[in-house]
């Protein structure tokens, strides 16, 4: 028998595994593609880019990443199925060549108190094992360290059909690390009770401050009539048993104004009725009222760390769990380096790998205890990216949206080095960016446009940096722009005194914030330039501050309920019709019977995330067929709608459809780069800048005298960013003080005064290294922004 041979792999032709080396797109329409095909090459890097609206999100997660998804659901069993969202194949002919998508965007991570930096990553976990055998005394296995599982004890009898035993004795146990007290949220709340009822009147004098407990009203009378509480003596004269009556009695059934009820003090009742619900879902004036009524301490059992006694007595090197996981990761992954531990060995090898993988991404300055609902959403998808690196998988294709944003020229190139290390892996990295230092590392560069919305969708250039820097795209004139150095700078009209600022990890810090000048707060990723300006510039009447955090509303919210900018169309149509104003409202009179004015079906699959279906009635509209019958300069209402912001300024300048009301709010969204939007565009689907202009757009109309931003810059083309120090300008010149956190290089070198924080991150932060002019700022170049912002200004 003859010995096989073993051929070299590399010797033979090309194996026909071996030429699927694209992703080809053919024919893309969704949102504002305009039939767009596309080839992307499989094992490399690759930059979306385009103006903010062009179509990059579109093509990147609406059409490939949803793809996937569902090609990948359709695996599963037909019963799986069942159980799994239905969703829709993208509007495209052709997708081919695709591979299993993993999403890294920037949505904000679970706003749960009992979810941190440690449990969303697998750091938690290791840790617990780790404590679980190496901590004295020991007190259980890994879940006693848990401030996710409570304990629990039970015993009874189990019957067992065995020979003449029918029951037998049975105990359960299990050792949890929750602290009993706070439930594992490290804070307790308590209700303010002078915000509940006015102790001066009676009960019949109006007493109860609560939304909805009016005198008269049912919520009234249950206290009133109930013969425990004397209704026409003021509170404060109560006796000790009155007022537990009225505040912590507990449920009793009871016959109240003739009708059998359960009576229970006013506490529990408010504690179950309003602060066991969503906050976010409450009406604005109970929201209003909860926030007002509602006060978080620290637990004074746990002091804050979420965990049981149990747990936290068990240490190791004289620390416990709670300690180590409110180091800070860099120290921590140092402290686990120090462990000679042979029984965990592999354990402290993945434990270690993780904790650097912190490090190197620029997080170190975090804590394992940090609330993941307080992680900016440049930090939450930092942090979503650690699991990945450690990722045996390979031939994957990683989709990002934005991963600069939050970061300091200095961290980028941090993460730039991570894309790189992705890629070469062998998979395949789908970066939607407008950084040219991230484009600058890009195999192939796709831009879309050429403009945004209906005038996007379209692509303009396929190939290489510097093929892109050579051509005429709206990208490829702006790649190399350079905001100089001012001539001369506004002087300061005044100052906010800040004296001894300590929040997080600022170190007493004292510095005078100029008024009347464009004031740009800058320093690393982690320094704590928000926590200078959000906590210690007091939020009073004079002070606009407006973050990037998600918008309070419903899925029903649009930038036009937002903004006001609905009620003065909807007047204009009232009265060019000589109809109501609320039949043009999808929240009222107007809406579609079928979706109740959605636009689409909502279908609930608890377990699973929803799906949401266009309204067959409507065909999406919103509205009643009859409402669609009125017009305003030839559109009818869900036309409007549809407009983008700059179509509807136009509409609405002159003609028939003049209404300058509507049209001074389209003014100030276009103004903060808007333009493209949408009237009717869903809030929920906005990116954290553009919420942010949003914000911006509907406060510009407010007589505040000082705005605070939070990096406008997110999300901005670099055509775009000329156009935001225009109107930073604008409202400096107009008599405003605008104080502004942030890391792009053209907004500091467009500045009056800047103040650097630093010199690191974390404990290595929280000093003030620079105050001054951004001329003096390059000219010293003592700081990593001075070096940084020296090199963009090539000075």
């Amino acid at each position: 028998m003859s010995k096989a041979r073993k051929t070299d792999p590399r010797s033979s032709a090309l194996h026909a595994a071996d030429s699927h080396d694209l992703i080809r797109v053919h024919g893309a329409r969704e949102n504002n593609l305009k039939d767009v095909s596309i080839e992307i090459p499989k094992r490399r890097l690759t930059v979306f880019t385009g103006v903010s609206g062009s179509g990059k999100s579109s093509l990147v997660f609406d059409t490939i990443a949803a793809e996937s998804q569902r090609l990948i659901n359709e695996t599963y069993s037909a019963f799986v199925q069942g159980f799994m969202p239905t969703l829709a194949r993208p509007e495209v002919d052709v997708l081919d060549g695709l591979t299993t998508v993993i999403s890294v965007d920037q949505q904000r991570m679970g706003g749960d108190p009992r979810s941190t930096v440690g449990t969303a990553t697998d750091a938690n976990a290791m840790l617990r094992i780790l404590f679980s055998r190496l901590g004295t005394p020991h007190i259980g296995p890994p879940s006693a360290y848990s401030f996710n599982t409570a304990s629990v004890r039970a015993a009874g009898a189990i019957t067992v059909e065995r020979g003449n035993k029918k029951a037998v004795k049975a105990t359960y146990q299990r050792t949890g690390g929750m602290c009993p007290r706070c439930e594992g949220r490290g804070s307790v709340t308590d209700l303010d009770l002078g915000q509940l009822y006015d102790g001066s009147l009676s009960l019949a004098d109006g007493a109860m401050t609560i939304p909805g407990y009016k005198a008269g009203g049912w919520n009234y009378r249950l206290y009133a009539e109930s013969g425990l509480v004397d209704p026409e003596k003021p509170i404060r004269k109560y006796t000790k048993r009155e007022l537990h009556a009225f505040l912590h009695h507990e449920p009793a059934r009871m016959k109240i104004a003739g009708i059998n009820m359960t009576y229970e003090g006013l506490v529990p009742r408010i504690q179950k009725s309003m602060l066991a619900k969503d906050k976010e879902s409450m009406q604005p004036h109970i929201r209003e009222f909860v926030e007002r009524a509602v006060t978080f301490t620290v637990c004074a059992d746990c002091d804050g760390t979420r965990l049981s006694e149990g747990a936290r007595s068990s240490k190791y090197q004289r620390k416990s769990i709670a300690d180590v996981c409110a180091m800070e990761i860099r120290d921590l992954a140092e402290w686990v380096r120090g462990i000679a531990e042979p029984s965990i060995a592999p354990l402290l090898t993945a434990l270690q790998q993780t904790l650097d993988s912190f490090v190197r991404i620029g997080l170190g300055y975090l804590s394992l205890d940090r609330p993941a609902g307080t992680l900016s959403g440049g930090e939450a998808q930092r942090v979503k990216m650690i699991r990945h690196l450690g990722s045996s998988l390979t031939d994957v294709t990683y989709v990002f949206d934005e991963p600069t944003t939050g970061l300091h020229p200095h961290d980028i190139q941090r993460m730039n080095d991570l894309l790189l290390q992705l890629r070469d892996k062998g998979n395949t990295v789908l970066v939607v960016e407008h950084k040219p230092e991230v484009m600058a590392i890009a195999d192939h560069v796709v831009d879309l446009g050429p403009g945004a919305g209906t005038e996007g969708g379209t692509v303009c250039f396929e190939g290489t940096v510097e093929g892109l820097r050579g051509t005429d795209t709206v990208t490829g004139r702006h790649l190399d722009d350079r905001a100089g150095l001012k001539e001369t700078v506004r002087k300061a009209t005044g100052a906010l005194e800040v004296r001894g600022a300590s929040t997080h990890n600022l170190r007493g810090v004292d510095v005078d914030i100029p008024l009347g000048v464009l004031c740009v707060v800058t320093g690393v990723a982690g320094s704590g330039k928000s926590s200078l300006v959000h906590g210690s510039i007091p939020a009073d009447e004079g002070v606009i501050s407006v973050d990037q955090a998600p918008i309070r509303g419903s899925r029903r919210s649009n930038p036009a309920t937002y903004t006001g900018l609905l009620d003065p169309i909807r007047k204009a149509f009232a009265k060019a019709n000589g109809v109501k104003p609320a039949l043009f409202s999808a929240n009222s009179e107007g809406a579609c019977p079928e979706c109740k004015g959605a636009g689409v079906i909502y279908t609930d699959l608890a377990m699973m995330a929803g799906v949401a279906t266009p309204c067959e009635e409507c065909e999406g509209k919103r509205f009643e067929a009859s409402v669609l019958e009125h017009h305003l300069g030839g559109r009818d209402i869900s036309e409007v709608l549809a407009m983008s912001v700059t179509e509807a300024e136009e509409f609405f300048a002159d003609g028939e459809a003049h209404t300058p009301a509507a049209h001074r709010v389209l003014q100030r969204l276009a103004d903060v780069g808007l333009g493209y939007l949408s009237l009717g565009q869903p809030l929920t689907t906005l990116s954290g800048g553009e919420r942010q202009r949003l914000k911006l757009a509907t406060h510009m109309a407010e007589k505040g005298g000082v705005y605070v931003l939070d990096e406008p810059t997110a999300g901005l083309h670099l055509a775009d960013v000329e156009h935001l120090l225009g109107l930073l300008d604008r409202l400096v010149d107009a008599g405003k003080s605008v104080i502004v956190v942030e890391h792009h290089q053209a907004v500091m070198a467009h500045a009056d005064w800047i103040i650097d924080l630093g010199p690191g991150a974390g404990h290595d932060g929280g000093r003030i290294v620079f105050e001054g002019t951004p001329a003096d700022l390059v000219a010293e170049r003592s700081t990593l922004t001075g070096e940084h912002l020296a090199a963009y200004v090539a000075a």
